[in-house]
């Protein structure tokens, strides 16, 4: 397993997890003091670190939720704990080293170290690299994670009067919003990307769990839920769009009347990782309605015919400006995220530049763009003609500044308007939050500066006085 030195500008990794557990250890905390016992030693206290994308933050929510469950605490300290369990990524070769350096890092700090995740798939290069860990296992194991917890830390007495776990489970994201994932794995092949190896093909939940949890989360008090899978777009494929029941109605296992139930649930729903199959064209009247936000996330990768062949990717840059137009008519809100890759082997100059014209006449809303990376097991590696590392860098700065002015003048456009925001933090500037147009971690904020009177998930109607690149600023608007 070799890889370069980690670059955090290529992480995958979200931030908010670590802060949430050291929160919620501090919450148990609160909850021993308050039954009136002893906080040392009341339960075995377990470390954990989340790398990666939303997908394995929900697989780290569903190892916690049932650590909590048995009664165990959790730490994001490795000082504390009794063992640390580390859920890794193996996406590019950036987070592969990331995750290698977590893995030395709590080796060296407790010692007591299980390795689970995507980059558990390669347990022989892991432990040949840290021969000391106590255990690895492959994505969503959830089982075999805690059948190796049992066996190196005694399973705690439970307590009915501390070991409370609400019946959302467990979440790693602030109480406002929450990850829906409603499949596993993928059928595409994409030649640069290796999650099927890893993950496995598509394997979707039944809708009547996947709505059963989204009413969960809401009545939790959850007022933004972010859809998310490998490949949203193809919910329901593997099981050919069967029909399951959802409060007594048949509802069939398709994106489309996935979404049109999620919106009767009254909060903001945004969809994530969305291919542009033909069935997407009918989720846009939904939001033109105002039924989920109109924000799509959409993994275009690149705009030249013959690099989309190499990657295996499907579609072509003229017909997806058409349908980006025709959305666009339906809903003129609508708000498009997307990644893009630069630096594919045998990129030449002009189908580099071909990808630079695509932009300025997409006019996407929010981009965020990586370098090739050659992680091991991508078949795009035995591609000729690897490009080198220099000239990566310097067609990602490019195309970051492309993106850069078409984000700052979107931006400025806003300036006047008025936008209902929900609320993430309150810092010692003022609020912090997030319009419609915003998803979190990925995207852009919504400051409100010298203003802090409200609290995380409030939302709020602002209107927008300045902007930048990246973000916005308002003042409150009366309502």
């Amino acid at each position: 397993m070799t890889v370069e030195q980690f670059d955090p500008k290529q992480t995958t990794t979200l931030e908010t997890s670590s802060k949430i557990i050291a929160q919620q250890a501090v919450e148990q905390a609160e909850n021993v003091q308050k039954a009136g016992a002893k906080v040392e030693n009341i339960s075995p206290r377990v470390g954990f670190v989340s790398l990666g994308c939303p997908k394995n933050l929900v697989d780290s929510e569903r190892i916690l939720t049932q650590l909590r469950t048995e009664g165990y605490d959790v730490t994001n300290s490795y000082d504390d704990a009794e063992l640390v369990i580390v859920n890794t990524c193996g996406f590019i070769d950036s987070a592969v080293q990331e995750s290698l350096d977590t893995i030395g890092e709590a080796l060296a700090a407790n010692g007591k170290v299980l390795v689970t995740g995507c980059l558990g798939v390669k347990k022989d290069e892991i432990i040949e690299l840290h021969p000391n860990v106590l255990g690895v296992t492959g994505p969503h194991a959830y089982d075999e994670v805690l059948t190796q917890v049992h066996q190196h830390v005694a399973k705690p007495v439970h307590n009915p009067f501390i070991d409370l776990v609400p019946p959302q489970g467990v979440k790693l994201t602030p109480k406002h919003y929450a990850y829906l994932k409603i499949s596993e794995g993928c059928n595409h092949r994409c030649t640069f990307c290796i999650i099927p190896s890893m993950r496995g093909d598509l394997d979707s939940r039944p809708v009547g769990d996947v709505l059963g949890e989204a009413k969960r989360l809401v009545d939790a008090g959850v007022k933004e839920l972010l859809v998310i899978s490998q490949d949203t777009s193809a919910y329901g494929v593997d099981v050919k769009h069967k029909t399951d029941f959802w409060d007594g109605m048949p509802v069939k296992t398709h994106m489309q009347q996935l979404c049109e139930e999620l919106a009767k649930q009254g909060v903001w729903i945004r969809l994530h990782y969305v291919y542009p199959y033909p069935h997407v064209d009918k989720i846009i009247p939904l939001m033109a309605e105002g039924k989920i936000l109109p924000y799509l996330d959409i993994p275009f990768q690149h705009a030249n015919k013959r690099i989309l062949k190499l990657m295996k990717r499907p579609g072509s840059s003229d017909r997806v400006l058409e349908r980006i137009a025709k959305w666009r008519e339906i809903c003129p809100e609508l708000v498009i995220r997307s990644t893009f890759i630069v630096g594919f082997p045998g990129e030449t100059e002009e189908e580099f530049e071909e990808l630079l014209a695509f932009l300025e006449e997409a006019q996407l809303d929010r981009v965020g763009c990586f370098k090739y990376s050659p992680v091991e097991g991508a078949t795009a590696n035995a591609l000729p003609d690897h490009i080198s590392p220099e000239v990566m860098e310097e067609r990602l700065q490019r195309f970051m500044a492309v993106q850069a002015k078409i984000s700052s003048e979107k931006l400025q456009a806003r300036i006047g308007q008025e936008y209902l925001i929900i609320v993430d933090e309150i810092n010692g500037l003022g609020i912090v939050g997030r319009s419609y147009m915003d998803a979190p971690e990925v995207d852009g904020k919504v400051y409100l500066s010298d203003d802090f009177d409200a609290e995380p998930g409030d939302q709020i109607w602002v209107q927008i006085i300045h902007a930048d690149e990246h973000d916005v600023w308002g003042v409150r608007v009366e309502e």
